[in-house]
């Protein structure tokens, strides 16, 4: 999922583990696109990758790339995707600062 990001041009990638901080989700996979655009096509990307290379399906997706996040809800992976001054403002990785940092990527 990280290269279906990656090839969309998302960038300041974080995976956390949030096994030992939470009960309703083991990762958060959180990402930047910068517009509105690039947050739909990660998005769909995200969805697809899913579907097509684990023949998994979302539990739900929330948001609208025009409010500057979007949510795909894989059950043990919640993929968090921001525009930057949205990322910046909710601070996701501050708020879960004791959950082990498994990737970071700019």
């Amino acid at each position: 999922m990280v290269d279906t990001i990656l090839d969309k041009k998302g960038s300041h990638i974080s995976l956390l583990d949030l096994r030992e901080q939470s009960v309703f989700a083991d990762y958060f996979l959180i990402c930047t696109a910068e517009n509105d655009r690039q947050l739909r096509a990660l998005a769909q990307s995200v969805v697809d990758d899913a579907r097509n290379n684990g023949n998994v399906m979302p539990n739900g997706r929330e948001g609208m790339p025009e409010t500057g996040w979007v949510l795909v809800d894989f059950g043990d992976l919640i993929v968090h995707l921001f525009s930057p001054a949205t990322r910046e403002y909710y601070k996701l990785e501050e708020l879960w600062a004791d959950a082990h940092v498994v990737l970071h990527m700019q």
